[in-house]
């Protein structure tokens, strides 16, 4: 019973000031708020760089020339890029690879009736997506005969169909588009599979090899492979694989034993988990920030509690003077400043609620408003109650009676 007055009589505070707790718990409110929502969010987007990265295929390697991203150093020469024949010698030569697939990448200008755009256009072999995990929205992957043949025939992501035929009544299935100045039998279309990272993977054209390097960009080289695809084996680590596959580059290449590699071996596996890791590092730094915010909050509660103190002083040594003991007063005033607390701590979680559904929608990840992290809140405003509001409940317990009797 003395619990349940307690809380009522603190009620009846915060309703006849509700101006004064609400600009008092604001610094609660948004302290919450914030840290929720970043935690929350933080979740979403580690979760979908996993999602992400697992839509490019489990034990999957990929071989690029160069040895950093970024661009590339002025008056330092382009490394080369692959053949096919080094295709050949992965596949023949390194225990443990199921499939190595040619890649070669342009950006080109793709045009149908009044639409154009430029896009990425891929030339690879038949196993491209099955490895890559592309499954069709739409029709049909080119055949093999397409692809022993280069025949003008293309696979095309959702992006690129809604770019190229939005305001048109056509049916993007078996209608011909123009890439650069060949004329392509659109085939089939890809499910969609989202961005990644600043990337749309769905703004994409696939053509049979050959066709890329006959038609549309012409062949000068035998080395025009950009990227080689890889497929390791179940079972087989992808560290023993990379691990061939350097010492097998760097052969085929002529490279000095002391000669920087001019390629990578890139383990999406490893990008993700260091994304993951990166994504988790700012989610602490954004929760350990969002925590001034609770300390500003929880000095709020003690100015007003103490505030609160000196205008019942009267009230205290009234109390006091009929009977009540200090602890009773201590206990009073403590459970003001608790629910104070509390009431900023709810206001909190529901803005970190709408926050994140809002946030969530607008940067395409998953809403996972774990009730745990609410009932954390909850615990975290009650310790900031009871923290800052000891030393003005200890300050009221400790008044003389009769001293607070004379205060007018």
């Amino acid at each position: 019973m003395i619990f349940l007055n307690a809380f009522l009589i603190a009620l009846r505070e915060i309703r006849r000031n509700l101006t004064r707790a609400f600009l008092t718990v604001l610094g609660i409110v948004i302290g919450i708020a914030a840290v929720i929502t970043s935690v929350t969010l933080g979740e979403g987007t580690t979760e979908a760089v996993k999602e992400q990265f697992s839509s490019l295929g489990t034990n999957l390697l990929v071989l690029r020339p160069g040895i950093a991203f970024g661009p590339r150093v002025p008056g330092m020469p382009s490394p080369p890029n692959f053949s096919e024949d080094d295709v050949s010698a992965i596949r023949s030569q390194i225990p443990g690879v199921a499939n190595a697939i040619p890649m070669r990448s342009a950006g080109q200008s793709v045009v149908f009736q009044q639409n154009s755009r430029n896009t990425e256009v891929l030339g690879s072999t038949l196993d491209y997506f099955p490895i890559n995990r592309w499954v069709l929205a739409q029709g049909r992957f080119f055949s093999e005969i397409e692809q022993r043949d280069g025949a003008a025939v293309c696979v095309i992501g959702s992006t690129t169909v809604r770019e190229l035929f939005d305001g048109t009544n056509i049916q993007p299935l078996g209608a011909r588009i123009r890439i650069k100045n060949v004329s392509c039998e659109i085939v089939g279309i890809l499910e969609a599979k989202g961005q990644m990272g600043m990337r749309d993977q769905d703004d994409i054209i696939v053509v049979p090899l050959l066709t890329l390097q006959r038609r549309i960009v012409g062949r000068t080289t035998m080395q025009d492979i950009s990227l080689i695809s890889i497929a390791i084996q179940d079972g087989v680590s992808t560290e023993t694989v990379t691990s061939g596959l350097n010492k097998l580059m760097r052969q085929r290449r002529k490279l000095a034993p002391m000669q920087d590699s001019n390629f990578m071996v890139m383990d999406p596996k490893q990008f993700a988990a260091a994304m993951s890791n990166s994504v988790q590092i700012m989610t602490r730094l954004l929760g350990i920030v969002a925590c001034v915010s609770l300390l500003v909050g929880g000095i709020g509660i003690m100015n007003i509690m103490l505030v609160s103190v000196t205008e019942r002083t009267r009230e205290i040594g009234i109390r006091m003077a009929i009977g009540a003991r200090a602890k009773e007063v201590l206990l009073q005033f403590l459970i003001e400043a608790v629910t104070l607390a509390w009431v900023g701590g709810l206001m909190g979680i529901l803005l970190a609620g709408a926050l994140c559904k809002i946030l969530s929608d607008i940067m395409n990840i998953g809403f996972n408003f774990h009730p745990q992290i609410n009932v954390i809140a909850v615990v975290v405003s009650a310790i900031i109650g009871i923290v800052f509001g000891y030393m003005p409940a200890r300050r009221a317990a400790n008044l003389d009676p009769i001293e607070a009797l004379r205060r007018e």
